[in-house]
Formats: structure tokens, C-alpha cells, sequence
């Protein structure tokens, strides 16, 4: 069977290759390939069983869960403040990140007001680690297409923003920092200095990055016109973040449903139309630029003194509910949270952004070629942490 007939058949039939389970059969004409679970490029434990039939793919099938640490019952067990550490470990790329939607959640519940200072500390941190994560994701994504350059000053600088960060709140990766009606201590005397500086050097390295990846005709050939997602696809499989952006969707929780200080600043919602591997990557190379104006908006328009943590406690009636979503690196970041009335959430619920574009993958992948599944997977840009929660 020829390539011509194999993309023919699987466009016009999906289920070509897949038993109603789900289950890949397989046939005389097709070759069965584990993608992962031990695979560099799968950025964690995931394995995808892939059809192969010459050079395109007939099937894929995602298999999840080897990373599975029952977060949500670990914290149906624990008290309000002591679900908090346990947040920073599901996208470990993205801590401070994991602990604002449950945060929110819980500050709304026990009617807890957040001063002004500590919206806009809150605000310019979480920019700060969009810019931490999408340096990961394109630091790894060059390496996995084969550029070890980018990758090492993607490292380089990511460094200099977690030094931000544990200068703040004690720790690099993991800071629980956040804290219900703001954060846990107050920010250093330098630290709106040093964030300024960081943004100022930042900016000049940007142009670096452009010609080592998305202005480089290599990165080009392997991520234009590769693994197309139109926004359709995108909705009905309620894909968000870069991912939805690139496919034409301007859709923005910061602009949506703002929350901390986000109301008071001012920013473009990067899209694109191709909806291509190429365009998610300049999506979120784009949003490198929004992040800095972001955070230097924090630092001209964040009051230098009053508190750092508003009043109140967390007490939550029986029968309270309340779900409440963030715009994380990749995507919509949500929890629901119920009480019963005692000291902690009767049940606790995440919706993460990579475990909802994972499912994806099958449309992206059939009917490319099997050298382009590895540009596919890592312009979803996916943390096995906040999948397998």
C-alpha cells in the first residue's frame, strides 16, 4: 500500500487501525511501534503505541498513568493549608503556578481579601514562571529535534529567573509561596529590582533564540505544515493555552475571567491561524514578550509597601462548592473544591491543561510521518507531573 493510499484511508476512516476499545489492532500491512514509556522525547513516562505503514502513521494510541501519585486523595486527607506543597509537585516545571487556581478557590469559599501588593507580587511571579516554563519547553523541544545550542542557554537563563524565585520564597522548584489572602512572606528588598533587571536582560537574548529557532530554516522545515490542528478539533476536544491559540482561538483566562491583578494590566492575546507545529512554537516564543511587559507593569504599578497577606481564616460552610481556573503555560489550570464543613476539602478535584491536550494526539498524529511524531509531541508541549496527577 502506498503513502498516498494509507493518508487516503486514515483521513477518511479514523478508526482505521483501532478496535472499538481503543485497543490497536494490528494488520498485515502495518508495523507496531512503542513510543515511550522509557523515551527521552516523551518528557516523562508516557507511552504511545503507534501503526506504522511505511513511512505514516495509521494509529496512535496514548497510554498514561505510570506516573500516577494520587494527588486528589492525598488531599481529600489533608487541611486546607496543608494541600497547598503538595500543588507545586504536579507541573513541576510551573509551581507557584499549580497553587493560584486553589488558592482562589479557597479565598472566594472563606470570603478572605487579598491586599493590592500581594495581587501584583502574586501576578509578576506567575508571569515569571511562564517564562521559566516555555524556556523548558524550548530548550527540550530543540534538543529532542536534535539542536543542543538552544537547550543550553534555554538552562542558562532559567537559572537567573529561579534565583528570583528562591530568593522570594525559599526554594527553586517547589516554593509554596502563595498562601490564602496573598503569600507567606514578604518579598525582599530587591526583589522588584531584580525582576526588572531580569526583563531587561531577557529582552536582549530574545533575538538569540528567534535565530537558533523559529527564524532557522531547519526549525522551520521540521514545524511548518506538521501536525496541523484546526480550531474545531481544538474546541471539541477542549484543547487550551498556546496550543488553541495557534489554531486561531483567542481565548485567554487572563482576559476572560482575570483574577489578581491582572484586571489592572494591559496585554496581547498572541494568535496564529496556521495551527501547524510551527505556529504553537511562536506562540509561545510571542508570549515571552507579553510575560516581560507584564511584569514590568507589576513593578511601575505594585504599591511598595502595606501587606503582604490580607485577614481572615479559611472556614467553609457545608456544602460549599467552588471551581475556579487559571491561564498556566499550557493551558486552562483548574480545581473544584467541596466542603462538608470540616478542616479540610471533602473533595478536590484538577483540571490540567496537558492531560486535556494529550488527547489530541491521535488527530495529529495519523496520517503524518512517522519522522515528524517526535516534532508533533513536543509542540503540544505536555508535563507528565500534571497528567498522571
Amino acid at each position: 500500500m502506498s503513502d498516498s493510499t494509507v493518508l487516503d484511508t486514515v483521513l477518511t476512516n479514523p478508526a482505521v487501525g483501532s478496535s472499538p476499545t481503543g485497543l490497536v489492532q494490528s494488520r498485515s500491512d502495518e508495523m507496531i511501534v512503542n513510543l515511550g514509556p522509557q523515551h527521552p522525547a516523551t518528557h516523562g513516562v508516557l507511552q504511545i503505541v503507534l501503526g506504522i505503514d511505511g513511512e505514516r502513521v495509521t494509529s496512535a494510541t496514548p497510554h498514561i498513568g505510570f506516573l500516577h501519585r494520587n494527588h486528589e486523595k492525598i488531599e481529600e486527607a489533608r487541611t486546607y493549608e496543608q494541600v497547598i506543597p503538595y500543588l507545586d509537585r504536579m507541573d513541576y516545571v510551573s509551581g507557584l503556578q499549580n497553587e493560584l487556581p486553589y488558592i482562589l478557590a479557597i479565598e472566594e469559599l472563606s470570603g478572605i481579601e487579598v491586599p493590592e501588593r500581594a495581587k501584583y507580587i502574586r501576578t509578576a511571579l506567575f508571569e515569571l514562571n511562564r517564562v521559566i516554563s516555555h524556556l523548558v519547553w524550548l530548550g527540550t523541544y530543540l534538543l529532542d529535534l536534535g539542536a543542543i545550542t538552544p537547550f543550553l542557554y534555554a538552562f542558562r537563563d532559567r537559572e537567573l529567573a529561579l534565583d528570583i524565585i528562591e530568593k522570594t520564597a525559599g526554594a527553586r522548584l517547589l516554593p509554596n509561596y502563595y498562601t490564602f489572602g496573598g503569600v507567606r512572606r514578604d518579598i525582599h528588598p530587591l526583589f522588584w529590582q531584580n525582576l526588572g533587571e531580569f526583563c531587561d536582560y531577557f529582552e536582549t537574548v530574545i533575538p538569540e533564540y528567534a535565530a537558533l529557532t523559529i527564524d532557522a530554516p531547519i526549525f522551520q522545515a521540521r514545524t511548518i505544515d506538521v501536525g496541523f490542528l484546526n480550531a474545531a478539533t481544538a474546541i471539541n476536544h477542549g484543547i487550551t493555552g498556546p496550543n488553541l491559540r495557534a489554531a486561531g482561538v483567542a481565548h485567554d483566562l487572563r482576559k476572560d475571567q482575570p483574577y489578581d491583578a491582572y484586571p489592572e494590566l494591559d496585554f496581547d492575546v498572541i494568535t496564529l491561524e496556521r495551527g501547524d507545529a510551527y505556529a504553537r512554537s511562536k506562540v509561545r516564543f510571542e508570549e515571552f514578550y507579553q510575560s516581560l511587559s507584564l511584569i514590568r507593569q507589576c513593578i511601575e504599578k505594585a504599591p511598595r509597601s502595606g501587606a503582604f497577606k490580607g485577614k481572615g481564616r479559611v472556614k467553609i460552610e457545608e456544602y460549599q462548592q467552588r471551581y475556579k481556573a487559571v491561564e498556566a503555560s499550557r493551558g486552562q489550570l483548574g480545581v473544584f473544591v467541596a466542603s462538608d464543613g470540616g478542616t479540610g476539602p471533602y473533595r478536590s478535584k484538577h483540571r490540567s491543561p496537558s492531560f486535556t491536550n494529550l488527547q489530541v494526539i491521535p488527530d495529529l498524529f495519523i496520517g503524518q510521518k512517522f519522522a515528524d511524531v517526535i516534532a508533533i509531541l513536543g509542540s503540544i508541549d505536555i508535563v507528565l507531573g500534571e497528567v498522571d496527577r
